[in-house]
């Protein structure tokens, strides 16, 4: 007869307990370690990164712009007067001189201006002729008035001091000596008077001349003038070079101060450069540069910087230290670097494709030995045109990556590929 077994079912439960139990804590503890391990590093393909290591030593900060070569002598032409283009001898492109007629005006105000003129200049030069004569003939007939004076004042002077002598003897009386004394002084007090007025008359006419004279110049300078206008219609070069733009057309009519060509020296040429203004804030005058004209690099130095900015960009110019190469002309498409100051002994590494200067980023570094990067914290110091300043977060050597990585933002490690 078997025996009833007792607790076994007791033995049942208590064993069922424990195997739950430790399915919940196993369950537990795999889920806290994969939420401590997190999400797996995504993979990325090594050669669609861009892997640069930080380096210390002498770093030049750079800034650059596109730009066009113009010419350093530039003579704009205007039309100095009113008229109406009459013949257009040259075409932009031509080699001129400073004396070449660019185009021929036309206008008949001027022309009969310019006639008047000279017709008013040779009556003024005629009165001034016949005045100087009339005041040339009296004054000759003064000079002779005074000759005569001064000859009767000797004549009466010589009387005087032999009636003296004749007077001591007592040949004449006393009464015709005083005459001849009294006669002697009037004469010499006339002929004193008559030179007075002869000076004064000198004085007179110089005046009247100088009057006369001021009116010949007036009129010269007019004619001059209107000479110059009439000469003007004839518009020429002023500057050996060649013509770069003439938008005028027979028959047009034009008016003072319209643009009527525009002559270059091509031969002397400057770098135009459009530099970014939040980069050009460091250039100054007399920075060194160098141009790349796709032809060769040419050594130059900032010689002028724009006050203001135009469309966010500042114009600078550079001028060429040495000569530029063949094919180099008047706005050729250039490429300019100016270089702005040197560090030396500072970590750097390429320029990232985020951030600016001074700022924070985040920044995936490779691990040594591993084909993982994670992603560390960095400061950056002054930037370059492809270099960076590493202010702290990386150490020489580093292999960090500088591509753009907006793509694994949500990941701290990357694994490549």
């Amino acid at each position: 007869m078997d025996k009833p077994r007792t607790g076994y079912a007791e033995k049942q439960r208590l064993r069922r307990t424990l195997m739950i139990v430790a399915a919940v804590a196993v369950i537990v503890l795999v889920s806290v370690g994969i939420r401590k391990i997190g999400p797996a590093a995504p993979p990325v393909r090594r050669e669609t990164l861009w892997i640069d290591t930080v380096k210390r030593g002498s770093m030049v900060i750079e800034v650059r712009g596109p730009g066009t070569l113009v010419p350093v002598d530039i003579r704009v032409i205007a039309a100095p007067v009113e008229g109406r283009v009459e013949r257009i001898p040259a075409l932009p492109g031509a080699t001129v001189q400073a004396d070449t007629v660019l185009l021929e005006l036309t206008d008949p105000e001027v022309e009969q201006a310019a006639v008047e003129a000279e017709s008013q200049l040779r009556a003024a030069e005629a009165d001034y002729e016949d005045l100087r004569a009339q005041l040339e003939s009296q004054l000759l007939s003064q000079q002779a008035q005074v000759s005569a004076t001064r000859s009767t004042a000797e004549e009466a002077k010589l009387q005087a001091e032999a009636d003296e002598v004749l007077g001591k003897d007592g040949i004449i009386s006393n009464i015709n000596l005083k005459k001849s004394r009294l006669r002697a002084a009037q004469t010499e007090k006339q002929s004193q008077i008559e030179a007075q007025r002869y000076s004064q008359s000198q004085r007179s006419n110089q005046a009247q001349l100088a009057a006369q004279r001021a009116r010949v110049d007036q009129s010269r300078a007019l004619y001059e003038l209107r000479r110059r206008q009439l000469d003007s219609l004839k518009v020429r070069a002023g500057i050996p070079g060649v013509l770069q733009e003439l938008p005028m057309q027979v028959g047009q009519r034009v008016t003072p101060g319209t643009t009527l060509a525009r002559v270059a020296r091509p031969e002397n040429l400057k770098a135009e450069l459009r530099i970014p203004e939040g980069q050009a804030r460091d250039v100054v005058m007399g920075m060194p540069a160098s141009i790349d004209t796709r032809n060769g690099v040419v050594r130059g130095r900032v010689i002028r910087v724009a006050p203001s900015a135009q469309e966010g960009s500042v114009i600078v110019d550079v001028a060429f230290d040495g000569p530029l190469p063949r094919g180099a002309r008047p706005n050729l498409t250039v490429d300019g670097t100016i270089q702005l100051d040197r560090l030396d002994n500072v970590l750097y590494i390429g320029r990232p494709a985020v951030g600016q200067s001074g700022d924070t980023v985040q920044l995936f570094k490779l691990a040594k030995d591993s084909n993982e990067a994670t992603r560390v914290p960095v400061k950056l110091g002054r930037s370059s045109v492809t270099t960076m300043e590493i202010v702290s977060g990386l150490n020489v050597g580093d292999e960090v990556i500088l591509s753009d990585t907006s793509g694994q933002d949500g990941f701290d490690r990357i694994r490549l590929e």
